[in-house]
């Protein structure tokens, strides 16, 4: 089992930064890809990125495709997200989850991860 804990959202005017961390529970943290959600008021949760178990391998929406990077250290059992050039349209609730093996054809769907954190809040203020 893996218990998941988001941190470092907060409020930002556009065209700044923010940095994201994902903090793990359990010591077989590198057996899990993990990747970001995000969820708008009123709107579905959607993909953002997600990044293999060694963290060599991502892939990001295309929506946030050159400002975002996501990185992880699996000897701190952290995934970071981070976040430049934020626009409004990044207002959301951050989960990160996690499901065992590598990052396949189903990364993006939300059924395909087992585990998830209880999320952050980014505001972007125009």
């Amino acid at each position: 089992q893996v218990q998941l804990d988001e941190s470092g959202g907060g409020l930002v005017q556009a065209g700044g930064s923010l940095r994201l961390s994902c903090a793990a529970s359990g010591r077989t943290f590198s057996m899990y890809r993990v990747a970001w959600f995000r969820q708008a008021p009123g709107k579905e949760r959607e993909f953002v990125v997600a990044i293999s178990r060694r963290g060599d391998s991502t892939i990001y929406a295309d929506s946030v495709k050159g400002r975002f990077t996501s990185s992880r250290d699996n000897a701190k059992n952290t995934v970071y997200l981070q976040m430049n050039s934020l626009k409004p349209e990044d207002t959301a609730v951050y989960y990160c989850a996690a499901a065992l093996g590598d990052v396949g054809g189903v990364y993006a769907l939300k059924s395909s991860y087992d585990y998830w954190g209880r999320g952050t809040q980014v505001t972007v203020s125009s």
